[in-house]
């Protein structure tokens, strides 16, 4: 393959206006660093963030978006140990992913956990990590809490629920249309509707009201206000992200009375102000993974030569789970 059909954001725009599919040459190949075919790309919010320069990770224009992915390892450069070539793998990276090729640090690949498809292992790591060091490295969420899980249409919500009830919570879940999400009633879980004002007096009716210990908000906006009112004594918010698209406030006197803890999660800058615990992390959804537990739900699938249009349905909110860019079968 003498270039690479990549998407390009070659200016930031609200309207994903600076999206064009582009061929570019083969990026060289450095030690530590290896070439993956991409089969499938998974979409992050993140990734539409970046594309609009609203993201904390800003790469410089043009770049191709897309953090993380599933592919066949087709060339390793020197002093690469942990993956071989005709392997394939699961990557994560900060960008790049939505290409026919990557180059990533081999550090950044690790084996398919058994029984994933490659869509299935492009879509779980980035969601999976989210929720893992969301409810147990910071949220210290324990058997018997009460959990309540916003944005539960989307990727991150859907794994926190997954991983809620794994480690053997009550879990509860909002959603802007509650009734497209019948598996989860089926599993259990009370999902209601995010837009009501009455959500604080339903949350406290399901827990004998004494509302809940935990909530994992990927939303923000108004949903955050409300979600503070549905705090037992001592409860954790768990600020994952703002898909609403407006940056709630907080009365701290709020936070004072009911002796509550805000708390901003970013998986990936976790792992790096404690490298320690990061391969931790990783094995732990690598192993949930394989198990069946942290399983992403694949809402959509586009190809590679849609994948603007991946990104408005993104955007749009309308994809029950994940979107997945198929790139190769």
């Amino acid at each position: 393959m003498s270039d690479v059909l990549s998407l390009h954001c070659q200016h930031l725009s609200d309207d994903l206006s600076g999206l064009a599919l582009r061929r570019l040459p083969r990026a060289a190949l450095a030690p530590g660093e290896v070439r993956i075919r991409v089969h499938a790309a998974g979409l992050n919010f993140p990734d539409l963030l970046m594309t609009r320069g609203l993201y904390q990770h800003k790469p410089s224009l043009p770049f191709v978006p897309g953090m993380e992915g599933a592919g066949v390892v087709i060339e390793c450069g020197a002093a690469v140990a942990n993956v071989q070539s005709g392997q394939a793998v699961s990557f994560g990276a900060r960008s790049g992913a939505l290409a026919e090729e990557i180059v990533v640090p081999a550090a950044s690949c690790r084996a398919m956990p058994a029984g994933l498809s490659f869509d299935e292992g492009a879509c779980y790591a980035v969601t999976g990590l989210t929720a893992w060091v969301a409810l147990q490295r910071c949220g210290r969420l324990q058997r018997g809490e009460s959990l309540l899980v916003n944005g539960a249409r989307g990727g991150v919500g859907w794994a926190c629920l997954q991983l809620g009830q794994h480690l053997g919570a009550r879990v509860v879940a909002t959603a802007s249309q509650p009734e497209r999400l019948g598996f989860w009633t089926d599993q259990g879980v009370s999902v209601l509707a995010a837009g009501d004002p009455s959500l604080a007096e339903q949350v406290k009716a399901l827990t004998q009201g004494q509302g809940v210990d935990v909530v994992a908000d990927p939303v923000g906006g108004t949903l955050f206000d409300r979600s503070l009112r549905c705090l037992a004594w001592g409860g954790r918010l768990l600020v994952l992200g703002f898909a609403e698209g407006t940056l709630p406030t907080l009365a701290v006197n709020y936070a004072l009375i009911k002796g509550l803890s805000i708390i901003g999660v970013r998986a990936g800058e976790y792992g790096r102000r404690y490298p320690e615990r990061a391969p931790e992390n990783l094995a732990a959804v690598d192993h949930l993974a394989a198990a069946g537990v942290l399983r992403p739900r694949i809402g959509a699938r586009f190809a590679l030569g849609d994948a603007a249009q991946a990104m408005a349905a993104m955007a749009s909110g309308a994809v029950v789970g994940k979107i997945v860019v198929v790139v190769a079968r």
